[in-house]
């Protein structure tokens, strides 16, 4: 007789085989027998938590490199806007309007012609002064409010020469400023005040006046105004319109695009306003109010 049993593929697990014997004189006597599938290592309940805390651990890796690329793809990408940003603005900074350039030799030539050997010289001085203002700003995307503020006074004190008696002009500061460590975007004041001067003081009959302030508002933001009492927007269109030439200023344009790239490279809030005091009130002018509101640390 045979006497071996054969189970195959038994899963691993714990078993009773009952066996059945029957004597001679047909007496029946049962066995039971326990026996005990070990289950193979990679069977076991170990290897199967291992692989799955293996594959929870693979996708959590693929997951943070995936991430670590998606981030770095998008530093890489804000670095490079930045830094073309920062490269426009370098440009556009150093792009010194060329009619100041000339009116300024001229009126040094002027006092020379004049024999006023004390004017042409005070005049040479402040011109040289500005144009390394201008240099030395161009290569800062910041400087202080004391910086611009020095750079206005002596770009106007230039304009005050030239025009003579035409020109007055003023500048006030809230007390509550702390101007030598405010930064602001450098230079981006003085194409304002020029065009305040050129297309509104310069075509009136009689003095000009041109007013600048600083206030600092909430959120540690800052407003400047610059409003002089000119011809006004709309007057200024009409000249140019009536002489044929378009009324846009080269340094209206650079402001703009400046003013436009600060706003892409996510460090200032900006806002920009302008209006010709006509349709606000009975006198003749143009205010342009700039509200600066720092989103980085300075």
């Amino acid at each position: 007789h045979n006497q071996t049993i054969t189970f195959n593929e038994l899963d691993p697990d714990q078993y009773i085989l009952e066996v059945s014997v029957m004597d001679q004189h047909r007496n029946r006597t049962v066995k039971a027998l326990h026996i005990q599938v070990t289950p193979l290592w990679w069977q076991t309940i170990f290897f199967k938590i291992a692989v799955l805390v293996t594959l929870f651990l693979v996708v959590i890796f693929l997951g943070f490199i995936f991430y670590r690329i998606i981030k770095k793809r998008e530093r890489v990408k804000s670095e490079r806007e930045k830094r073309l940003a920062g490269l426009e603005l370098q440009a556009l900074r150093s792009q010194m309007n060329p009619h100041f350039v000339h009116n300024s030799l001229n009126a040094i030539q002027y006092f020379v012609q004049r024999n006023e050997v004390n004017l042409s010289e005070k005049y040479l001085s402040r011109f040289s002064r500005l144009i390394r203002q201008f240099f030395e700003y161009s290569r800062k995307n910041e400087i202080t409010l004391a910086e611009e503020i020095e750079l206005l006074k002596n770009y106007l004190e230039i304009e005050k020469m030239r025009f003579e008696e035409k020109l007055s002009y003023s500048i006030d500061v809230d007390e509550a400023l702390a101007i030598e460590e405010i930064n602001i975007p450098s230079m981006i004041l003085q194409p304002i005040v020029e065009n305040g001067i050129n297309h509104g003081i310069f075509h009136k009959d009689d003095n000009g006046h041109l007013q600048i302030s600083f206030k600092k508002i909430a959120n540690g933001g800052l407003q400047i105004c610059i409003e002089d009492d000119g011809i006004g927007i709309l007057e200024a269109k009409e000249i140019y319109t009536q002489s044929k030439k378009n009324y846009r200023s080269n340094s209206s344009q650079v402001l703009k695009e400046r003013l436009e790239l600060l706003k892409q490279s996510k460090n200032w809030d900006i806002h920009f306003e302008i209006k010709d005091l006509s349709e606000i009130s009975n006198a003749s002018g143009t205010r342009v109010t700039l509200t600066l509101l720092t989103t980085h640390e300075n």
